[in-house]
């Protein structure tokens, strides 16, 4: 019995009449009657008695009225899932992030998705560079924010932003007095480092631009993401080069400056997604980002 048959029962079932029957489903009675009757053959049973009486339904057709009802709405919900599935409008988002990701765009991002996507239900990952590209791989997550991405094949990486650097220095450190401050200004202080990662970072375009400035770089403490940074320098612990989404932080005791160096100028948020993923959550998602980066308003506060 398919999907169609159940309704032409359905119809003779609640009308008991089939010129009635035939009216609701917009067809002729004579191919209804067919209907009913090859659908009877074919379960082996009688569904209707025609009499004097009109028509009624047999024990065998009651049984069977008490299940079509349901199985022709649950059918209308699986084809309706599938329509806002293949839309991207249903669905999981698995998406990878990182400690200073989360203070700038990349909430608004979501939240601007969530809106147009109700339904689709969104998931956060916080893991490391190295994780997120190793959980992309094993469709672990749909897409990843992250920064310094390395060229891989089987990813793309597509720029949300550039951030400039900034340099944050605790509440009456000399150089709060100064309107920018350059590499030099940093020499021999005490510095935090974030982050503490094996793949290329922050932490290592740091150290690349001291050497190129030829200043002492003097390592206080080496951590694993931005928020234990700036509550270190807070702490008077030492400085940081950052980026601009960090000041969203506000740790009481701590004043942000502009960083001027010809190399740390300023830094990509990029997404990282499957080369060839064609999944229309991600999709829908990926434009999202792309009218961000065409014009950064759509996605303001």
């Amino acid at each position: 019995m398919d999907v169609r048959q159940m309704r032409y029962f359905l119809a003779v079932a609640e009308e008991l009449n089939f010129g009635r029957a035939a009216e609701r489903l917009h067809m002729a009675q004579p191919p209804l009657t067919r209907q009913i009757r090859a659908l009877e053959e074919q379960i082996g049973v009688r569904l209707f008695e025609r009499g004097n009486r009109g028509t009624e339904l047999t024990e065998a057709g009651k049984r069977l009225l008490q299940d079509v009802p349901n199985i022709l709405a649950l059918t209308q919900l699986a084809e309706e899932q599938a329509r806002l599935a293949g839309a991207g409008l249903l669905g999981r988002l698995d998406v990878g992030i990182f400690s200073a990701g989360i203070l700038n765009v990349v909430p608004r991002l979501l939240a601007r998705f969530h809106t147009a996507r109700p339904e689709v239900q969104i998931s956060l990952h916080n893991m490391t560079k190295s994780e997120q590209i190793t959980a992309l791989r094993e469709r672990r997550i749909t897409v990843a924010f992250n920064r310094l991405v390395p060229e891989e094949e089987d990813l793309v990486v597509e720029s949300v932003l550039r951030e400039p650097y900034l340099v944050a220095l605790f509440e009456g450190h000399a150089l709060c007095s100064r309107a920018a401050i350059s590499i030099a200004d940093l020499d021999n202080e005490p510095m935090i480092l974030y982050p503490n990662i094996p793949l290329h970072g922050l932490a290592q375009e740091v150290a690349e631009a001291f050497r190129l400035a030829g200043a002492r770089l003097r390592v206080e403490q080496e951590v694993e993401d931005v928020v234990t940074c700036i509550a270190l320098v807070a702490s008077r612990f030492g400085l940081a080069i950052t980026t601009e989404s960090a000041a969203n932080l506000r740790l009481p005791g701590v004043v942000y400056k502009p960083l001027r160096d010809p190399r740390l100028r300023d830094i990509e948020l990029s997404c990282v997604y499957r080369r060839g993923d064609t999944s229309p959550v991600l999709q829908g998602f990926l434009g999202i980002v792309r009218d961000y980066r065409n014009d950064p308003g759509v996605v303001a506060p």
